[in-house]
């Protein structure tokens, strides 16, 4: 009589064990679920008055730029070498804390006040090579030294770095509470100041002020675990103040340009 071995079992009903291993796991997964959902969470301190917390962002942002009349004038010298100026998405990151002030179940007043750096990066494209312009219409900072490659391809890049103290006032609207997470929709407005003095910005090769205001509107999730309070948010942020100083600008380009208005998409990450 032939002997049974287990492997030839296993081998025959290979496909029966590993649905009955998957149906076990699936199980499992949703007893953990329902262990961890069934359970609201009090973390948040929703129902306080006043609340704290802190968070962490990562943004990318621009210069919203608006072209001269006299970018289209062939007669203006200065204007007719430069063919576009593009302005590139940056990254950058800012840090702050919340405190929450409770209207209603639903809605909230939040004051967040952060420490934000910016970088901007625009593109000026000149026609031609810029080595084979007048060097009165290509001036740069004396020191930082031209890069060969900008030359060749035609383009030159201005990157203008700033660190912004804000102070943001963001109402927030809140659906109602499902097991322990909830939507909400956030508006408002923000102050900012930049700490570099403008004597110091005057220097750079594109030249902008130090203070502006930005109208503010996002959404997100608030996530409740047993101790704490998580709420991820992306937030549109649009500059209300013309920025752009002419008169300190580089004349290879500043003909060209009438307003500078910053815009940043923000990826909050709050934590009460």
């Amino acid at each position: 009589m032939q002997t049974t071995n287990i492997r030839y079992q296993l081998h025959i009903h290979w496909g029966k064990i590993v649905l009955l291993c998957l149906g076990f796991l699936f199980c499992n997964q949703e007893l953990s679920a329902q262990a961890r959902f069934n359970a609201i969470s009090k973390a948040g301190q929703d129902e306080k008055l006043l609340s704290y917390g802190f968070f962490l962002a990562g943004h990318t942002n621009y210069y919203q730029l608006k072209y001269s009349e006299a970018f289209m004038d062939p007669g203006n010298v200065q204007t007719s070498r430069v063919r576009s100026v593009v302005p590139v998405y940056s990254p950058g990151f800012s840090l702050g804390f919340l405190a929450v002030f409770r209207v209603h179940d639903q809605f909230n007043i939040m004051l967040t006040p952060k420490i934000g750096f910016y970088e901007f990066r625009t593109d000026i494209n000149f026609f031609g090579d810029p080595q084979n312009l007048d060097p009165s219409l290509v001036q740069t900072n004396p020191d930082i030294p031209v890069n060969e490659s900008l030359q060749q391809s035609g383009t030159r890049s201005v990157v203008t770095e700033s660190t912004m103290i804000e102070l943001p006032l963001i109402f927030k609207y809140k659906a109602q509470r499902f097991n322990n997470n909830r939507m909400f929709f956030t508006g408002g407005g923000s102050v900012l100041w930049r700490t570099k003095d403008q004597e110091e910005a005057d220097l750079e090769a594109l030249v902008t002020t130090g203070r502006d205001f930005t109208l503010d509107i996002g959404m997100g999730f608030d996530l409740y675990f047993k101790y704490f309070k998580f709420s991820p948010e992306i937030r549109f942020s649009h500059g209300l103040v013309n920025l752009y100083r002419p008169e300190e600008t580089d004349p290879a380009f500043r003909d060209a340009i009438s307003e500078i208005r910053r815009k940043s998409i923000t990826l909050y990450l709050h934590f009460q």
